[in-house]
């Protein structure tokens, strides 16, 4: 496994990094015995935020007396410095430490800059030199944004979805990130679940030098499979990439990632399960998604009250409410037996 340099900031890890978002939904007990379990496996960066509810605690927990050790990372979604400092605060408490390796913007809908009004950014620049945070990144959902954010020259790090199903202008952003000395930090890399091979998903991972993947993990099994790649790395050969070119010609198009920042919806529906269930009835074991549960999740589509709200949130500019009737005609159509999945 390639040890990599995260940009210009000085941290070296394994190309293969812990995602802190699944182990909200562990007990604490199962979360301390996962990341300790990373990192004898050869983790060393770990990546959380404050709006993962209690992932942050659970994280504190596992590294406590240990914090040299490993890198942490985590985000805020503050708008307003008081915000800011309360949240800062609040996740150095939870992480059991008084500096994080890493603070980010999350979800950032815009490039913030010293004298944009907000005087977000003029706090991060504060906590830096109180030594409260070492580096300043940010991270973005929406090619624009991210593009500024490089160019802009005032971060150092990128968090960004990115996966062998991206573009060739999210592609372009680690370029652009490696020519400015930014670091490019690859979120979703299973694309929110649609990817079902790992083997192929690193390996797509190690054509890039400067990308640092952050691997969602919430179960033993997961975590073996990826540090099992830690003395053999998958190497993106002809058979893999091929594989690769038949999976982005069946994926292509507009479709949920299942990130949920949609989410609440007014009208109750579960939109990042209900917005890509064609694609997971074909692509994931087809009972767990025509339970009777299920089925009451998708009927409630049947009362979308066309308010644009998510649509409004969706960081990939989707056009939500079509995209669920599009799946809720195909699901009824699995349902009655006219389309055959697995």
């Amino acid at each position: 496994m390639r040890q990599m340099k995260l940009g210009n900031t000085g941290i070296e890890v394994p190309q293969n990094a812990f995602g802190a978002l699944p182990i909200q939904r562990i007990t604490k007990e199962e979360a301390v015995k996962l990341m300790r379990r990373a990192y004898e496996g050869g983790m060393r960066f770990f990546d959380t935020a404050r709006a993962y509810s209690d992932s942050e605690e659970k994280v504190g927990a596992a590294f406590e007396g240990m914090r040299e050790k490993v890198y942490l990372a985590s985000k805020t979604a503050a708008k307003k410095p008081e915000d800011f400092w309360k949240q800062l605060e609040t996740t150095l408490h939870n992480l059991k430490t008084d500096y994080l390796d890493l603070y980010q913007f999350h979800c950032a809908d815009q490039c913030f800059r010293p004298g944009d009004g907000t005087g977000i950014y003029e706090c991060m620049e504060e906590a830096k030199k109180q030594g409260k945070i070492r580096h300043i990144g940010i991270t973005a959902h929406k090619l624009n944004i991210a593009m500024e954010s490089i160019e802009s020259g005032l971060y150092e790090t990128l968090q960004f979805p990115f996966s062998y199903l991206s573009s060739e202008k999210d592609q372009a952003l680690v370029a652009k990130c490696r020519e400015a000395g930014m670091g490019f930090i690859a979120m979703k890399g299973l694309a929110g679940g649609l990817i079902n091979n790992s083997r192929a998903a690193m390996a797509f991972m190690t054509q890039f030098d400067n990308v640092l993947p952050i691997w969602g993990i919430q179960k033993e099994a997961e975590l073996e499979e990826w540090l099992s790649y830690m003395d053999q790395t998958p190497v993106l050969g002809e058979e893999i990439q091929e594989f690769i070119e038949k999976e982005k010609k069946e994926l292509s198009g507009e479709f949920c990632r299942g990130c949920g920042y949609c989410m609440p919806c007014p009208a109750g529906i579960m939109i990042n399960q209900c917005a890509r269930m064609s694609l997971m009835l074909r692509r994931a074991p087809s009972n767990a998604w025509l339970t009777e549960a299920m089925q009451a999740e998708m009927k409630k589509i049947e009362g979308c009250l066309e308010c644009g709200q998510c649509m409004g949130k969706c960081p990939y500019e989707l056009n939500t409410p079509q995209l669920l009737k599009k799946n809720y005609e195909d699901y009824k159509k699995v349902l009655a037996g006219e389309v055959k999945v697995q």
